[in-house]
Order: C-alpha cells, then sequence, then structure tokens
C-alpha cells in the first residue's frame, strides 16, 4: 500500500461572512501521485491547495499530514515537506541572483552549507537553470521564472510539489517543457498536485484527476474515466482534450492523446491510400 501524505475529511472553508468556498471535501493523496486539481474558476481549487499548505485555516474539518493534524502546524512546517509553486511567480523571487532566489528556503530550514550548495546546484540542474544562476531574476521570461519558483521549492527536498497553473502565460513549446519536468520529478518520488484548467495536460500526464465544483467534489478518478464520455464534464465548466472529442467522432477510435489518437488513425490513412492505389 502506498504511504498516506495528505488526508482531508469533511473541510470546510468560507471567507469573512461569505458562503462555503469548500463544502465538506474529502481527499487522500498517496506518495507518488501525480494529480491535476481542475474545476471552472471559483470552484475552490486554489483555496483547497492553500488550506493543504496551511496558508489558510479550515472553518471545519480536518487536513492531516503523514498522519499529523495540519492545525498545529504553521507553513514554516509544512514547507519543510511540502513545496507551493504561486501561478504568479513573480510573487516569490526577490533576490539578486538566480542561485540566491533558490538558495533561500534551504537556508531558512538551516541546512548546512555544504548542504545548501549542493541542494542548490541539484535543483538548477533539474530545472534547467544552471547557466543561469549568476542572473537577475527579474529579467527573465514567465517560463523561466516559473522553473525558478520550482527550483526554489525543490531545493528544500520535499515530498509533495503544489502547483497553481505553472504553464499560464507561457507558450506551448515552454509548457511542454514545465510539464516534462514535472514528470521527471514525480518519477523521482515527488508526490506532484495541479492545479489547472488545461484539459489537454490533464489528458496526457496526470495518473489521477480530481474535479471540484461549486465548492464539492465532484470526481475522483484517472483521467481515461474523466473524459471518457459517459459523465457530462461540460456541466462542470470542462471540455475534453482535442484528441477526446475528435475520437468520439471517428468510428472505433478512443484516444486519450494525440500522439495515441495519430497511432489509431494511421491505419485507417494507410488503408484508405491501398483501396484508392
Amino acid at each position: 500500500m502506498p504511504e498516506t501524505l495528505l488526508e482531508i475529511q469533511k473541510l470546510v472553508f468560507a471567507y469573512g461572512h461569505g458562503g462555503r468556498v469548500l463544502n465538506e471535501v474529502d481527499l487522500t493523496v498517496n506518495a507518488g501521485d501525480f494529480i491535476a486539481l481542475a474545476g471552472r474558476n471559483g470552484s475552490g481549487k486554489t483555496t483547497l491547495t492553500r488550506l493543504a499548505m496551511s496558508l489558510l485555516k479550515p472553518s471545519g474539518g480536518t487536513i492531516y499530514f503523514q498522519g499529523k493534524d495540519t492545525a498545529v502546524m504553521t507553513t514554516a512546517d509544512m514547507a519543510r515537506s511540502v513545496g507551493y509553486v504561486f501561478q504568479n511567480p513573480d510573487r516569490q523571487i526577490f533576490r539578486d541572483t538566480v542561485a540566491q532566489e533558490v538558495a533561500y528556503g534551504p537556508e531558512q530550514l538551516r541546512f548546512s552549507p555544504a548542504v545548501v550548495n549542493d541542494s542548490v546546484a541539484w535543483a538548477l540542474s533539474m530545472t534547467g537553470l544552471t547557466e543561469l544562476a549568476g542572473r537577475f531574476p527579474r529579467l527573465l521570461s514567465r517560463g523561466q521564472k516559473q522553473r525558478i519558483a520550482i527550483a526554489s521549492a525543490i531545493a528544500m527536498r520535499p515530498q509533495m510539489l503544489i502547483l497553481d497553473e505553472p504553464t499560464s502565460g507561457q507558450d506551448p513549446w515552454e509548457a511542454q517543457n514545465m510539464m516534462e519536468l514535472l514528470t521527471s520529478l514525480n518519477q523521482q518520488g515527488i508526490t506532484i498536485i495541479l492545479v489547472t484548467h488545461d484539459m489537454e495536460l490533464i489528458g496526457q500526464y496526470a495518473s489521477r484527476a480530481i474535479v471540484l465544483d461549486r465548492g464539492h467534489k465532484v470526481f475522483d478518478g484517472t483521467p481515461a474515466t474523466l473524459f471518457n464520455g459517459e459523465i457530462d464534464i461540460a456541466a462542470w465548466g470542462l471540455i475534453p482534450p482535442t484528441a477526446v472529442a475528435i475520437s468520439r467522432q471517428l468510428p472505433g477510435m478512443n484516444a486519450q492523446q494525440v500522439t495515441e489518437l495519430v497511432r489509431q488513425v494511421m491505419p485507417m490513412i494507410q488503408k484508405g491510400g491501398e483501396d484508392y492505389s
């Protein structure tokens, strides 16, 4: 059985005197998961991740991290095991060089100088930033800044990484590189929770999808099940990935990803060419 890292029970949250943003959400995250957290704007995705990091405290319910109630844990306590990457990387960057920025977290955790140096070197290497170590971070591209934020988080050697829309504002090439980085980190044992509106990313990279709608958890399962056409995901404000939508229009097709769609379609195209000849 995989280790349970995060367990959420009957979680409730409301801002001030407003209505509930989250309403009795139950959720378990196991070590090694690659979870995509989806839902329309205002569904409670970001609020849920901030509660998981103890950036917010719940109005009701309980959150456990490795069996410990996070009500008695601070954000600093959580940062020892969970890295959080905001949607806007500029909110996290404040030092003069990339290397100094990445070193900040390990220094705050009181790692020895040798361990700090090793952690920074490893994090820069993993994120492809080694050659930019001496650069001023704020002059770099949006994609590079997102990588700095990820490097800063993984330099603290977390067990789990939570990312809020890390591919927003990036071109397709940068987004693909970002997702390949997250896949590599997951393969090295880091649990990933990815908040995203991008159904293409969910279909291609996530092993598990969780959907929130109006503060309720309405789905928790594989992307293949989410996009198999038997669930009315439009009711939750979602649309299927392009490959799924196209394959539904073709007899005998059941593709979740573009590469899978091409593999299934090619025999039909080849047969058609043979018939024509």
